[in-house]
C-alpha cells in the first residue's frame, strides 16, 4: 500500500511539471499537456486525502474520488475545446505558437 506521505510528494512533483511546462514552453500542445499534469495532480491529491480519511476515521469516504472523476472529465471536455482552438489556429497561422497567436480577431 502506497504511503499518504509518497502520494503527496508525487503530486507535488506533477504540479510542479505542470507549472513549469505552462509557464516556459512557447508549443501550445506542450502548453495543454502541462495543464492535464495540474489536473491530474489535484486529482491525486483528492485521492490521496479521500483515503487519508478512511485511515484515519474508518469510515469509507468517496468525496475525493468523486472530485477526481469530475475533473477526469473536466480534463477532457478541456482538451477538446483546446485541441479545436489549437486546430482553428494552425489553419490560419500555419503555427501553433503560442507568441504568435495573440491576435484574436480572424
Amino acid at each position: 500500500m502506497v504511503e499518504f506521505k509518497t502520494m503527496l510528494i508525487l503530486s507535488a512533483l506533477l504540479f510542479s511539471l505542470g507549472i513549469f511546462s505552462v509557464l516556459s514552453k512557447k508549443n501550445a500542445v506542450s502548453i495543454l499537456i502541462g495543464v492535464e499534469l495540474l489536473l491530474n495532480a489535484s486529482a491525486l491529491n483528492f485521492v490521496a486525502f479521500s483515503k487519508f480519511n478512511i485511515m484515519r476515521a474508518g469510515v469509507f469516504d468517496v468525496t475525493g474520488y468523486v472530485f477526481s472523476v469530475f475533473i477526469i472529465v473536466l480534463a477532457a471536455a478541456e482538451a477538446v475545446v483546446a485541441l479545436g482552438i489549437f486546430v482553428a489556429i494552425f489553419k490560419f497561422l500555419k503555427n501553433i505558437d503560442v507568441e504568435k497567436a495573440d491576435l484574436m480577431r480572424w
